[in-house]
C-alpha cells in the first residue's frame, strides 16, 4: 500500500449492505476493486457506481462457499492486480422468530458454510501471497454479536465468534510477516438483514456511514474496529456478568424468540 491508501482491494459481499458501501467508499481513480457476489443484477450495478467514481472494477458472481471458485477467481486477480486489501465481508444471518422455532443442523450448517468458511474460502488462497510479499492488509468482518451468544440467533453467534477467534489467533502469526489483520465488530446498520431481526435495533448505523467508519480504522490499523462504541462496550460487558444476569438483560431487550401464540 502507498500513502493514498489501498490500490488493488477485493470486497466480498459487495453487492448489499455494509459491502456495496465499502466498494464505494474505496472506488477512485488508481484504485482497482474486486468486487465479489452472487447477485449478477446487483453487482454490476454496484460495480457502475464504482466505475462512475473512477475506479477500474472486476466483478465475481460467486458464492463464498464454492471453495475451488473463489481460490482460482482470487489468484487469477491477484496475478494481475496484487492484492493490498482483501475484505472478507460476506454473511448471512439467522434468526428464531418464535420458541418454536428452531436451528437444525441443515440451517446451522448454512450459516458457517457462508460466514465462517465462506470467510476461510476468501482468506486462506491470499494469505501466502500476502506473506510472500511481506506486505498487505486483511480485514474479517465478524460482529458485536460475536462478544456474547443471544438466544435469538444461536448459528450467527457462534459463526461470527469462531471468525473472532481465528482472527485473534492468525494476526500475531501474519504480523511477523507484515501483514496486518483487523476484525471489524458491527453493531447493528440499516441493511436488509437487519431489517430482518426481530428484536430492537439501538444505535442503528447507515451502511455508508459504517464503511466511512471502518475505511478510517483500516487506515490506522486498528487491529478490531467495533462500533457504535456505546454498544461495543454494553456488549463487552455482559460476559462479565454472571450467565442469569446476563441472559435475562439480553431478554428485555428482546434477544430471546417471541412465545408462540
Amino acid at each position: 500500500m502507498n500513502n493514498r491508501g489501498p490500490r488493488h482491494v477485493v470486497i466480498t459481499g459487495a453487492s448489499a449492505g455494509i459491502g456495496q458501501a465499502l466498494a464505494r467508499a474505496y472506488a477512485a481513480p488508481g484504485v482497482t476493486l474486486g468486487l465479489v457476489a452472487r447477485d449478477a443484477a446487483r453487482l454490476a450495478a454496484c460495480a457502475e457506481q464504482c466505475r462512475q467514481s473512477g475506479a477500474m472494477v472486476e466483478t465475481a458472481q460467486l458464492d463464498v462457499r464454492d471453495a475451488a471458485g473463489m481460490s482460482a477467481w482470487l489468484m487469477a486477480f491477484d496475478d494481475a492486480h496484487p492484492i493490498d486489501l482483501l475484505i472478507a465481508n460476506a454473511g448471512v444471518a439467522s434468526t428464531l422468530a418464535t420458541t418454536g422455532d428452531w436451528e437444525d443442523l441443515e440451517r446451522t450448517r448454512r450459516v458457517f458454510d457462508t460466514n465462517f468458511y465462506g470467510a476461510m474460502h476468501t482468506l486462506l488462497p491470499v494469505i501466502d501471497r500476502l506473506r510472500g510479499r511481506k506486505r498487505g492488509q486483511i480485514a474479517i468482518v465478524s460482529s458485536l454479536a460475536a462478544l456474547r451468544g443471544m438466544a435469538i440467533s444461536p448459528a450467527y453467534c457462534a459463526s461470527k465468534s469462531a471468525i473472532k477467534a481465528y482472527g485473534e489467533s492468525v494476526r500475531p502469526l501474519l504480523a511477523r510477516d507484515g501483514v496486518r489483520l483487523s476484525l471489524v465488530f458491527p453493531g447493528f446498520v440499516k441493511t436488509s438483514m437487519s431489517d430482518v431481526f426481530p428484536g430492537e435495533k439501538p444505535m442503528l448505523w447507515s451502511a455508508d456511514k459504517a464503511a466511512r467508519h471502518i475505511r478510517a480504522k483500516l487506515a490506522a490499523g486498528r487491529a478490531e474496529i467495533k462500533f457504535p462504541g456505546l454498544l461495543a462496550f454494553g456488549m463487552g460487558l455482559l460476559p462479565l456478568l454472571p450467565a442469569k444476569l446476563g441472559d435475562a438483560i439480553l431478554g428485555r431487550l428482546s434477544y430471546v424468540p417471541r412465545e408462540d401464540r
